[in-house]
């Protein structure tokens, strides 16, 4: 009898829309039932869908899928017609003939619940199947998915109140659509139509009966009637559905028949779901991607709502990778390197002018197995998974070479460079003051050397205690400002890079990206571009939401970094430590870097199209040195950024460039080669002494060279200085005096092809040093 009254009350609280109260219902008391539906919202607010996020290169392929739920949101005149009598016959079959509620569903339902004392059955119809799954899909903890799920008659309520305004607001046809765009269809499938793609390999508007029986039956139980966990319990539940079609006259006796002989699914055609960076193309890649969408303000106020947001939106985010030169940085690791080695490769590649990071690689795959990492080798340690970089060895002596043309300082400036130079308590001037090298500290140069070299042919040798001496004469901060301003920073700290003696032959930590980037910027003339990724980012509706673009500077005058083409360009011609790397029509300028107990070796260059840094090292803890290391599985004898970081960029450049056309540097003015320099006093025929004395008080230093040289002047009496008075030379720098032996005095002044030991090249603007076409011009390094 009590049963029969809360029918009857049901019945008359629906078809007033719930206005009073439930009553007379074991265990459910007016007084609670009166204050859930006083709680209620007289409307139900619709939970955007959870959708899946794209993550596109350059060409619109894919690289990743990021989401929480596997789904792709479709209409429902692109679900199959028998799809959608398949989920109606088995959930709700007279969901065209009720209302919010099927009270024949219920009332059965409530019957067999009485029976047992609890709630054992449902009988939702499916619209009240929506508004439960949408509640679980506004949950955000625990505790509200359990409210949501929670088999009581206060949930059951609180449901019908809703299903009542969702059945108000929208048309059955539009119900049924939102219903099939957001159930659960298991094994990671959300949706009808990812759910089709996945188990089948078609769209939902191909489904055929048993494929869509099967669909439909999955929903009431997803993960227990899913095929690819138990077979036999999804074919008979697909059975069920087809059955249950056939009762119902949906359709024939024959077709039921055909479909119950088909097999469940073909497994070879479920296709995986793939979801996050992990199972994506480029792991690493993908996670620097994601790192710095996590940054952006646009998706979220914290950091957690945005990585939220990335997985949920349905956002489709296209990125700076060219999956061809991603494929020729790639080709190049497979050539060089072995997962297996002991010691790590890593490439990157990025665009001058525009900051586009065009690819990174790395010689260890991604993954927590023997030989594979999420550590990425390319990036800084402030993103997920970053390394955090390594000394960078003699690369910094780039920025050495910017600071001493941004003073003035001529590319054919000469300093005597000794193979051991003591550098005892010599001081360097920094931002702050200065700082003073160690007693003991005596650096040595690492290949052979010109005894008295120029800029240009420092460079190619990459010698050591030429550099350090520029450096004192630059001081250390117009090397800092131009390495930050070019985007260097200690990788592993985020500090600024020190200032130290040593500094121009490698400071604190950097990364292949870092260097690359920095490197390009010479490249564009300057201009410095951060590494920009993020091209685009669209919503789910296909309109472009906010994101950073381009972020570029004109971080160094366009001459400046001629000059430092031009010096560069000269390590990969002949005679440079880079001259073997060389290839191709298109000119390149390159530098190596070895730090100390070759740790870590370097090899960064470019041309005008793309810029890119190669870094062989080792990444394990305690570091050792290379040498007695394996890199492509054989044990390195030897560790040299030419020799063993060079050919990974080489490889990589050159499948990289053929993109690309022929291109060439903007050769530097006549200024920037011959510096900014003043007049040197006129001193041929005077005691060399005498001369000294005359230069000095000019603001010159001074070497009287040992020996004497051929000349029309006086035995004993200057000969000519290096440089040549009518060169003229930067103040403070060396000016070198030769010595006259008086053997050509009172001869013919013939003209000679040779130059005198230690004397300048004469550099002829119209015939520049740097340029190969011209092979009879003076001042190439050699």
């Amino acid at each position: 009898m009590v049963l029969f009254l809360g029918v009857s009350v049901l019945s008359g609280a629906l078809a007033a829309g719930l206005a009073i109260p439930f009553a007379g219902l074991a265990g459910f008391t007016t007084e609670k039932t009166s204050e859930t539906l006083e709680d209620l919202p007289q409307q139900f607010d619709e939970v955007p869908l959870k959708q899946k996020s794209t993550i596109l290169a350059a060409d619109g392929s894919v690289i990743a899928t990021l989401a929480e739920q596997n789904r792709v949101p479709i209409k429902l005149s692109q679900v199959a017609p028998i799809m959608q009598k398949a989920i109606v016959a088995i959930e709700d079959d007279r969901f065209y003939e009720h209302g919010a509620l099927d009270l024949k569903g219920t009332l059965r339902a409530m019957l067999r619940n009485q029976s047992n004392g609890s709630v054992q059955q449902g009988g939702s119809s499916i619209t009240q199947q929506y508004v439960k799954m949408s509640l679980v899909e506004k949950a955000n903890t625990p505790e509200e998915v359990a409210a949501a799920t929670a088999e009581t008659y206060q949930r059951k309520v609180a449901e019908l109140r809703y299903a009542i305004a969702v059945e108000k607001e929208y048309s059955k046809t539009e119900i049924l659509e939102k219903y099939l765009n957001l159930a659960n269809f298991g094994d990671g499938a959300w949706g009808i139509e990812a759910a089709s793609l996945h188990y089948f390999g078609v769209h939902a508007s191909q489904l055929t009966l048993p494929q869509a029986a099967l669909l439909a039956g999955l929903v009431k139980n997803p993960t227990g009637y899913d095929p690819t966990n138990n077979m036999k319990r999804a074919k008979d539940r697909r059975d069920v559905v087809i059955r249950r079609m056939l009762e119902l006259k949906v359709i024939s006796v024959n077709q039921a028949n055909q479909a119950l002989k088909t097999p469940v699914i073909d497994p070879n055609k479920v296709s995986p779901n793939k979801l996050g960076c992990a199972n994506g193309r480029y792991p690493f890649y993908c996670e620097y991607i994601v790192s710095q969408l996590e940054e952006n303000p646009a998706f979220g106020k914290t950091k957690t709502d945005r990585a939220n947001y990335l997985k949920t939106a349905g956002l489709t985010i296209r990125t700076s990778l060219d999956p061809r030169i991603q494929a020729a940085a790639q080709q190049s690791i497979n050539e060089h390197s072995k997962a297996t080695d002991q010691a790590i490769a890593a490439i990157t590649i990025v665009e001058p002018g525009t900051g586009l990071v065009k690819a990174m690689v790395q010689s260890r795959p991604y993954g927590n197995k023997r030989n594979q990492t999420s550590y990425n080798y390319n990036v800084e340690k402030s993103y997920a998974g970053g390394y955090g970089g390594f000394q960078n060895g003699s690369t910094m002596k780039a920025f050495t070479i910017a600071a001493a043309i941004q003073k003035g300082i001529p590319l054919n400036y000469k300093i005597n460079s000794p193979n051991t130079l003591d550098l005892s308590g010599k001081k360097w001037s920094t931002c702050d003051g200065t700082v003073k090298a160690e007693n003991g500290y005596a650096p040595s140069n690492s290949t052979k050397n010109v005894a008295d070299p120029t800029m240009i042919q420092a460079a190619q040798k990459s010698t050591n205690t030429y550099f350090l001496q520029l450096s004192q004469r630059t001081g250390l901060c117009p090397i800092f400002r131009i390495a930050s301003s070019l985007g260097l920073y200690d990788a592993q700290s985020g500090d600024p890079l020190g200032q130290y003696p040593a500094m121009t032959l490698g400071v604190g930590y950097v990364t292949p990206l870092q260097l690359s980037s920095a490197y390009a910027a010479f490249a564009a003339r300057g201009m410095y571009c951060k590494p920009w990724v993020v091209t685009s980012v669209k919503n789910s509706a296909g309109k472009p939401m906010s994101t950073p673009g381009a972020d570029c500077k004109q971080a160094l005058a366009p001459e400046v970094a001629d000059g430092v083409n031009a010096v560069l360009h000269q390590v990969m011609e002949p005679g440079g430590t880079g001259s073997k790397l060389k290839f191709g029509k298109s000119e390149l300028a390159g530098k190596t870097g070895t730090i100390q107990q070759n740790l870590a070796v370097w090899y960064a260059g470019y041309s005008t199209k793309l810029a890119a840094a190669a870094v062989v090292a080792d990444a394990s803890v305690p570091y050792r040195n290379l040498i007695g290391q394996t890199l492509d599985g054989k044990k390195m004898y030897d560790a040299s950024g030419s020799g063993t970081a060079g050919p990974l960029w080489k490889t990589a450049m050159q499948g990289a460039l053929k993109y690309y056309p022929v291109t060439s540097f903007v050769a530097p003015s006549d200024k920037t080669v011959r510096g900014n320099v003043k007049d040197l006093p006129y001193v041929n025929g005077m005691n060399p002494d005498d001369a000294a004395n005359k230069l000095r008080q000019a603001g010159f230093e001074v070497a009287i060279a040992s020996g004497t040289v051929n000349s029309e002047e006086t035995a004993g009496t200057v000969a000519y200085t290096d440089p040549r008075q009518r060169d003229g030379a930067p103040e403070g720098s060396l000016v070198t005096i030769y010595v006259s032996n008086g053997s050509k005095k009172n001869k013919p002044n013939t003209p000679t092809t040779t130059t005198p030991p230690g004397s300048p090249t004469t550099i002829n603007p119209n015939c520049p040093p740097w340029n190969p076409k011209y092979p009879n011009c003076g001042g190439r390094g050699r």
